[in-house]
């Protein structure tokens, strides 16, 4: 299990260790209380099926979705807003064990996947675990509108995972296409997470959607940069090597704007061209070469810009949670630098 300090050293994102700081006593002590109940909601489903749920726990992560539910709520402290930060949590690990099935995926933060270690049928199923338990730990708050906060969320992350499935290869996907992408498989959760704060906690219904919107701008600049960090990031940073994206056929930013700069890379068939590790990382190197790194890096800038905006139409939050979102914002962009 892990502890506010493992946290505060997750890779990929170190200002959470000024977050923690700064959060004080009462955070450390939420994410505490959310760690022990990530645990006990796994519990009691068979050895062998608990087993590859506890490896997807003991993976760990930076928690930076139960974070942001935490910081949304003010200063409230109780078990509702407990229960949402575990249910955010357990529907974000969800998508990352399906995710591990469909890109057959070996490794993630350095560890080896359910998919690796038991196979398609075993990470299926511990990934259907991690989805229902995520919704009966959110209902049992007697909040029906958490829980559709919650639902709209995971719908919008299947809907964009279809997106991203119908994209695979392509070699005429545009920049549009891709933030849509990004906002339904990875902003909405963030949106969710900030919305649940709200909802459950001091702001209220009057500032859950201000507070939801600033969480989707984050989550498409986390996004982007994640997807800079496959092109860019060394394996020992990233937990996989640079270039998965290509070798799975997920076209992300910064091949769209490389392909604007590279006539090569505009007619490369990427399914063809990229079958091994080696060739990934070749066509990583002539991304980079293009300066579409840059440029996409500014585009994620841009959101966090536009999320750090958005604060300052937010009622009822206190200015020492509107400090530490800040700071999560500025460590999405610390994840980069």
């Amino acid at each position: 299990m892990s502890s506010a300090r493992d946290l505060a050293a997750a890779p990929g994102l170190s200002q959470i260790a000024d977050v923690l700081a700064a959060g004080g006593d009462r955070l450390a002590d939420l994410l505490e209380r959310a760690e022990a109940r990530l645990v006990e909601v796994v519990d009691g489903y068979g050895a062998a099926l608990v087993g590859h749920v506890g490896d997807t726990l003991a993976a760990g992560g930076k928690r930076l979705r139960p974070m942001l539910v935490f910081i949304a709520a003010g200063d409230a402290a109780g078990e509702e807003l407990v229960s949402a930060g575990v249910a955010v949590e357990l529907l974000h690990m969800a998508t990352l064990v399906h995710d591990d099935v469909l890109d057959s995926a070996q490794l993630r933060r350095g560890r080896p996947t359910v998919y690796a270690s038991g196979g398609r049928t075993a990470a299926t199923a511990t990934g259907d675990l991690l989805f229902s338990r995520a919704f009966s730990v959110l209902a049992a708050t007697g909040r029906p509108d958490a829980a559709r906060a919650l639902s709209d969320a995971s719908s919008a992350l299947a809907r964009g995972e279809l997106l991203q499935r119908e994209d695979a290869w392509s070699q005429d996907l545009v920049a549009e296409r891709y933030i849509e992408r990004c906002r339904l498989k990875t902003a909405e959760l963030f949106a969710a997470a900030c919305r649940l704060g709200a909802l459950l906690g001091d702001p209220g219904a009057a500032a859950a959607g201000a507070l939801a919107a600033f969480g989707e701008r984050i989550g498409l600049a986390f996004q982007i940069f994640d997807d800079v960090l496959d092109v860019a990031g060394p394996a020992e940073r990233t937990g996989k090597a640079r270039g998965m994206d290509l070798l799975d056929g997920t076209v992300t930013l910064p091949l769209i704007l490389a392909r604007r700069h590279d006539p090569r890379l505009a007619a490369l068939d990427i399914r063809r061209a990229v079958t091994t590790p080696e060739a990934a990382m070749e066509v990583c190197d002539r991304i980079a070469g293009t300066g579409a790194l840059d440029e996409a890096r500014e585009v994620a800038l841009t959101y966090v810009a536009a999320a750090k905006e958005r604060l300052g139409t937010v009622t009822g939050l206190g200015e020492r949670q509107r400090s530490l979102l800040v700071l999560v914002a500025d460590g999405v962009v610390e994840r980069y630098a």
